[in-house]
């Protein structure tokens, strides 16, 4: 009866035409080879275009898709083996070459972002992610043992002329945004994105989750910090980094947002948990016991030992930002929530229907937060200073959280 109900609701919500999400077509960017812009297994990069329709035409928007990073020859090799490292294994794991996109990717504006839609009927662009360093390495020589190359800042501009060549450059809005490695490489590049555009042009980026924090005193500290330094080793990057970091901290350093941000000229929103799930499941400790990787899992497994740690963990990002933020030299937006989650712009729980799923600050979900800071209708700051546990914001299933979504963006539309 359940499963009948479930595909009624389907169908319900397919014959409204709300439905979330859409597929788009995988292009490989062939063009790129011959510059040396290619994966770490020495394929084309790839890119998915979703074009932009009615008063969204002049607008794009750019996602640098994450996946983490590889530190030395094994753990990228490994990552050849899969779509992070291999736009083969991209074409051939992708259904008919194609890649939903949903959230704030999503041409539906019933979902995107609800009764605002700011976002809905842009240029959409997700640039795929296959080198293991935020679209940052510049290595000539190729490995020649393992055939492997590191050329993720080679990726990055190839893309970035390929989208000049279709129209990007006569944008009058424009938003570079990414999510966890890639949230880390949006703030990287924002300087850069920026620069490719007209003074007319309004260019923002928002990073997604790519507030990675180097937590000096706390656990992990030494190992976030060596594991960052293995990245720089194996891909290159002490001379690619900005020096307006490099200048006053080592390179491993500049891989923390915490020193990056504060010299970033281009607007920046920050979305971020301060449960990152993560950064408290991965960072945190290196070698996990069986019953933190239980706590991570399922939060109410935690003891209360390991609750504290959270809660220690969010005032140390808290202050962290809120300190960066203080130190920067241009306007910051920030959403920081206290749901236990990683990443958000891709999926509609996490971003165009958060309130639904109790993730809302200043009655506003996250892409409408994203919207009123981008066209400046408020200077967006808000952080959930009221619960110090993690939330669990998950949510009911799919069909049933676009039904509700749906229906309160439907009775809440503005006039």
């Amino acid at each position: 009866m359940a499963t009948l109900l479930l595909a009624l609701t389907i169908l319900s919500l397919v014959a409204a035409g709300i439905v979330a999400g859409h597929n788009v077509t995988i292009t490989l960017l062939d063009s790129a080879v011959a510059r040396g812009a290619v994966c770490l297994d020495c394929t084309p990069p790839a890119y998915a275009y979703s074009p932009g329709f009615g008063d969204g035409v002049d607008n794009w928007h750019v996602y640098l898709e994450g996946g983490g990073w590889c530190r030395n020859v094994a753990e990228c090799l490994d990552k050849t083996g899969y779509h992070l490292g291999s736009s083969a294994k991209l074409m051939s794991t992708a259904q008919n070459g194609v890649t939903f996109f949903g959230g704030m990717l999503d041409s539906n504006s019933t979902f995107n972002p609800g009764m605002i839609s700011d976002f809905y009927n842009w240029h959409v662009v997700k640039i795929f992610y296959c080198d293991g360093s935020s679209f940052m390495s510049d290595v000539e020589d190729v490995d020649p043992k393992y055939n492997l190359t590191y050329r993720g800042a080679r990726i990055y501009d190839a893309m970035m002329d390929e989208l000049l060549r279709i129209g990007m450059g006569n944008a009058k809005n424009a938003l570079l945004s990414g999510g966890s490695a890639g949230g880390l490489a949006t703030t990287l590049h924002c300087d850069k994105f920026q620069s490719l555009f007209h003074n007319t042009t309004r260019v923002k980026c928002v990073s997604d989750s790519g507030f990675f924090i180097h937590g000096e005193h706390f656990y992990g500290a030494d190992w976030r910090e060596s594991f960052f330094s293995r990245v720089v080793s194996t891909h290159g990057l002490t001379d690619m980094l900005p020096t307006s970091c490099t200048s006053k901290f080592s390179p491993t350093l500049c891989l923390f947002p915490e020193n990056l941000v504060p010299d970033i000229q281009t607007p920046l929103f920050l979305i971020e948990s301060a449960f990152d799930a993560y950064q408290i499941g991965v960072t945190l400790f290196p070698d996990r016991s069986p019953q933190w990787t239980s706590c991570i899992l399922n939060l109410m497994l935690c003891n209360s030992t390991e609750l504290e740690i959270m809660k220690d963990f969010r005032l140390i990002l808290i202050n962290t930002l809120k300190s960066t933020i203080a130190n920067s030299s241009s306007r910051r937006g920030y959403f920081v929530h206290s749901c236990y989650l990683h990443g958000h712009m891709e999926d509609i729980s996490s971003s165009t229907c958060s309130l639904i799923v109790g993730n809302g600050l200043a009655n506003k979900n996250i892409a409408e937060a994203v919207g009123d800071w981008y066209f400046d209708r408020s200077e967006f700051q808000e952080m959930d200073m009221v619960n110090n546990l993690p939330r669990n914001c998950t949510g009911d299933d799919r069909p049933i959280l676009e039904k509700k979504c749906s229906d309160y963006y439907i009775h809440h539309q503005m006039p």
